[in-house]
């Protein structure tokens, strides 16, 4: 690959990634502290919860901890206790939204630092068997697809709770 692709590869990845964040920060926009902790679904999980998971366990494990190597990610994610979908009563949502707005931060600064080419610098084996990401490239579509997904939640969530909508198409308009 020539210089300009992979530049403009890594400037489409950036951009699907900070709009599947930017669709998850803007769908609790305007939940009271009431509704990001109240569980919708018979699965039990809450708004702020989610987020934390998307957080803890998707930016800061897949470009802290397994693209960069950051010992610290690492140390984190190993020393969790339980699950990072289970925020409890002490922790804001607010202090939830932050840290997840902190991780997609230097999230971005390894991405744009980091060769799309260039393996991860530590894969915790044994935890997904067989399976494997292979670059930065394949991480940062992974994560997209995660963070979208979840972003649909969401969306089904919200709906629930308040009948907002996050975008809908209405005879080819968007609104």
């Amino acid at each position: 690959m020539n210089g300009g692709a992979v530049s403009d590869d890594r400037s489409v990845l950036q951009a699907a990634l900070n709009a599947a964040r930017r669709h998850v920060l803007g769908i609790v926009d305007g939940l009271s502290d009431q509704q990001l902790r109240q569980p919708v679904l018979p699965s039990g999980w809450t708004c702020v919860g989610l987020v934390n998971h998307l957080a803890v366990d998707v930016e800061r494990f897949w470009f802290r901890a397994v693209t960069a190597g950051d010992p610290t990610a690492w140390a984190s994610f190993r020393s969790q206790a339980g699950s990072a979908w289970d925020v409890d009563g002490g922790t804001s949502p607010q202090r939830v939204l932050a840290l997840y707005g902190e991780e997609a931060r230097q999230a971005d600064e390894i991405i744009a630092t980091v060769p799309l080419d260039a393996a991860p610098a530590e894969w915790p084996a044994g935890l997904f068997g067989s399976w494997k990401l292979n670059d930065l490239r394949e991480i940062v579509v992974h994560v997209i697809g995660e963070t979208a997904c979840h972003a649909g939640h969401l969306d089904v969530v919200r709906e629930l709770l308040d009948r907002r909508q996050w975008m809908v198409l209405d005879s080819g308009r968007i609104t």
